[in-house]
């Protein structure tokens, strides 16, 4: 089995090695897929823009993107992935023959295992999600005699679709994140997620309590099995050692992409969009739905978003900064759904009366 898996991470090494020697050109396009392909992104991005034009692809693409990355998370704790930056330098495998030498980037010193990707998973579930409802969207509203249009929307649209995995999986090996088989199984796993919420409809009427019990279940369930294999002598932290000995460049080991970040950041999220679709604020809003109120929304609520992605908690202390990314993400979706568009509702309103 070790001899297996050596050979498999021996060929990724390989593979990270012909893609910077050949594709070198490249690697600006390669950083910014890493980068656009962050799980950031949905929340900042595609949530703002899909909740206030279809309110209920919306709200899946949150629970997509935050049930796939606590999935990720269990799956890097049990399955203990290694990450080809730090893996080139502890093998064994090389012992009779010189070290590979392979580059390293501000977004390669990540901290938590390697396997299954979790750019690849959350941006296959989170793509799957929009594909499928836009084709879901489109194809309800075409009559019978549109087949050729639908099968070119259908091609166009996974075609894309699959283009983006591409590019993301490739962007990971680039960057030395992750090896092949941990970008496929990502793909793989994000794309069954996605699938099992295109078929779960409760989520559209959660009430706030559901969404609390949710919050609580999936942070306890991820805590307490933390504290249980650690009570059995597994340390699910040992790839943050690994980090920081073999990142050439302290600066690129950050805080926010341990697993209990990321971990936080979820729950955060998750409960704000609990608070916010069921806030009397919200209720109010959905008394003004016009194109126009939409638009404003969505551009408001993504140049206010930006500025609040600027807003990075301090480091010094984890618990303050675990606390504090909790709390920052909550009030994205909250300000999304309720906030946002209640002062732009009232600056409409007010507006009008001047001009009576």
């Amino acid at each position: 089995m070790n001899a297996a898996m050596d050979a498999m991470h021996d060929f990724g090494v390989s593979t990270t090695q012909y893609l910077q020697t050949n594709y070198r050109d490249a690697q600006g396009w390669f950083l910014f897929i890493s980068f656009a392909a962050d799980l950031r992104n949905t929340f900042f991005v595609f949530f703002p823009i899909w909740f206030h034009l279809r309110e209920s692809v919306g709200i899946k693409l949150i629970w997509v993107a935050v049930v796939g990355d606590w999935l990720n998370l269990v799956f890097k704790w049990i399955l203990f992935g290694e990450r080809p930056y730090w893996w080139v330098h502890e093998t064994l495998y090389y012992s009779n023959s010189s070290v590979p030498q392979i580059e390293q980037f501000p977004m390669t010193c990540e901290t938590g295992p390697g396997s299954p990707s979790g750019h690849a998973m959350g941006a296959a579930g989170v793509y799957y999600a929009m594909v499928t409802s836009i084709l879901a969207i489109v194809l309800k509203e075409q009559n019978a005699n549109s087949k050729s249009n639908s099968w070119c929307m259908r091609g166009t649209l996974w075609t894309l679709f699959w283009g983006v995995q591409v590019c993301v999986c490739l962007s990971r090996v680039f960057i030395a994140a992750h090896f092949p088989h941990q970008v496929i199984a990502g793909v793989i796993t994000g794309m069954i997620v996605a699938e099992v919420f295109n078929r779960v409809q409760w989520i559209y009427s959660a009430s706030l309590k559901k969404y609390l019990y949710v919050t609580l279940f999936l942070l306890t369930f991820a805590l307490g099995f933390y504290v249980l294999l650690k009570a059995l002598g597994v340390d699910l932290l040992w790839t943050l050692d690994k980090a920081k000995r073999w990142c050439i460049r302290p600066e690129w080991v950050h805080m926010d992409t341990t697993p209990f970040a990321s971990l936080l950041r979820n729950m955060g999220t998750l409960f704000g969009l609990g608070l916010g679709l069921h806030s009397p604020l919200y209720t109010e809003n959905k008394k003004s739905k016009n194109a126009s109120f939409r638009l404003g929304c969505i551009v408001a609520s993504l140049f206010l978003l930006h500025l609040f992605d600027s807003f990075k908690p301090p480091t010094h202390t984890a618990t303050l900064f675990y606390l504090l990314s909790f709390c920052k993400s909550a009030t994205v979706p909250l300000a999304t759904v309720t906030i946002i568009p209640y002062c732009l509702s009232g600056a409409l309103s007010g507006d009008s009366k001047k001009h009576l």
